[in-house]
């Protein structure tokens, strides 16, 4: 059975327009002005709502293996089809960390079995595995994944021969967490010093400060400009980083590319003793004025995606002093919906939200058809309608966690229908299971 979408506002490639969709199998039949439904297809009226192409989220900590009490493949990648994200790049330091190729490997095979959306993982980088990062497929995987800061287990890179011959040897993407953890432990020290373990929660942004993460960032841009490294920096979390960045160039010729979060675009240090633990991140949410600037770099294209750091923990480890409790939230389900706030409060267009959030990811890491609406492309689809207003609970809440940094918030759009590759993974409030999503393909040379 296929589908056709009628009436819908079609946000694509910078444009809204009125128009049809016809699905046929796992791809996009035609666009066009006007469709005549055909036997047996099934008919979605979409009159009113926006329908754009699947976000494409280049980081989620999905927690499988190792860390599965926290969260699981099957049970993010259905909070990320409710979210209206259709496609993920899962990050390395699940327990084993993934530093062989063969850990790798087993982490598709999982999520062959168990993930709803497309997928990709990254190869993760220590401080002694360079020869196995080097064995890398590039049209196979996202990229490899970088901490320099601090991390899980032995992901930590911190010698500075490791980083150059990393950024020096590498073809792929290299993708880098960028923290400057002597900083850190300075700060932490003297943060120690005057309050002992009762350090209070609004003191993290002091101790994980700007001067951490500008250090961090401008090194690693340093070494990519020294090495022509293709780099793309996660989650920049200070106004000051965004400087770092250019928009001299179109997106598909930069070799040096930036990430906002959610987090970083939504919350501010004021709201620290409201939420508590419940917004504590790495890199740390900062100053009102921070998250300004992350807005105007992105509105202004230095910074090119946005994204979730999807990093679920469980509620009672959340609930712990400021030293026990983790960093990290779960966000791809309420990803889409908040962007879609912002777009109503006037503070971006929707035609940015989609390119930042689809056709971006699609370019930056040069994924095989997908991040846009076009004839001959994945059906990667999300149906967004506006006016139903819905309030983040417990209840309505998909991530294994059980919680959200969102929760008492009330959105005024919901996702109704979400397509993965021509199925219809979302509708009505539900979960459609049947089939798996697909491992991205990269075109790169």
């Amino acid at each position: 059975m296929g589908f056709l979408i009628k009436n819908a506002r079609i946000v694509n490639e910078g444009k809204i327009s009125e128009g049809d969709l016809r699905i046929r199998g796992e791809r996009i039949d035609k666009v066009d002005s006007e469709i005549s439904a055909e036997t047996e297809e099934r008919v979605i009226d979409a009159e009113g709502g926006y329908l754009v192409p699947g976000c494409i989220d280049d980081q989620v900590h999905f927690r499988e293996p190792g860390l599965t009490h926290k969260a699981e493949i099957f049970t993010e990648s259905r909070a990320a089809v409710a979210g209206g994200i259709t496609s993920y790049m899962e990050m390395p330091n699940t327990i084993p960390n993934t530093l062989t190729q063969e850990l790798l490997q087993q982490k598709y095979d999982l999520a062959s079995k168990k993930s709803l959306a497309n997928y990709s993982f990254f190869m993760g980088a220590s401080n002694d595995n360079l020869e196995e990062v080097l064995k890398t497929n590039h049209t196979e995987v996202c990229g490899i994944k970088v901490f320099m800061g601090s991390s899980t287990g032995n992901m930590l890179v911190d010698d500075e021969k490791t980083l150059e011959g990393i950024f020096s040897k590498s073809p792929m993407l290299i993708a880098t967490h960028c923290e400057d953890e002597a900083t850190i432990r300075r700060n932490t020290e003297a943060y120690r010093k005057k309050y002992g373990e009762d350090i209070p929660i609004g003191a993290h942004p002091l101790i994980r400060s700007e001067e951490a993460c500008y250090l961090s960032s401008s090194m690693a841009v340093a070494l990519a400009k020294k090495h022509n490294t293709r780099l793309h920096i996660l989650h920049i979390s200070t106004e000051k980083e965004t400087h770092l960045f250019g928009n001299e160039l179109p997106i598909e010729k930069k070799r040096i590319t930036a990430e906002a979060c959610i987090h970083h675009l939504w919350f501010d240090d004021s709201q620290y003793d409201l939420k508590g633990t419940f917004i504590k991140w790495n890199p740390a949410v900062k100053t009102a004025s921070d998250r300004e600037g992350i807005l105007k770099a992105v509105l202004e294209d230095r910074i090119d995606v946005i994204a979730t750091d999807h990093a679920p923990h469980t509620l009672e480890e959340k609930q712990n002093s400021y030293f026990q409790a983790p960093s990290g939230g779960p966000l791809v389900q309420h990803a889409l919906v908040a962007m879609f706030e912002m777009v109503d409060q006037g503070k971006i267009p929707i035609e940015t939200v989609v390119h930042k959030m689809a056709h971006a990811p699609a370019i930056l890491f040069e994924i095989k058809e997908r991040g846009f609406i076009r004839e001959g492309y994945f059906a990667d689809l999300v149906l967004v309608r506006p006016g139903l207003n819905w309030t983040v609970t417990r209840e309505n809440i998909m991530a294994k966690c059980g919680w959200s940094p969102f929760e008492g918030q009330t959105f005024g759009n919901s996702i109704t229908e979400t397509f993965v590759s021509g199925h219809l993974a979302w509708s009505g409030g539900q979960i459609q299971e049947g089939r798996s999503g697909h491992r991205l393909t990269f075109s790169r040379a």
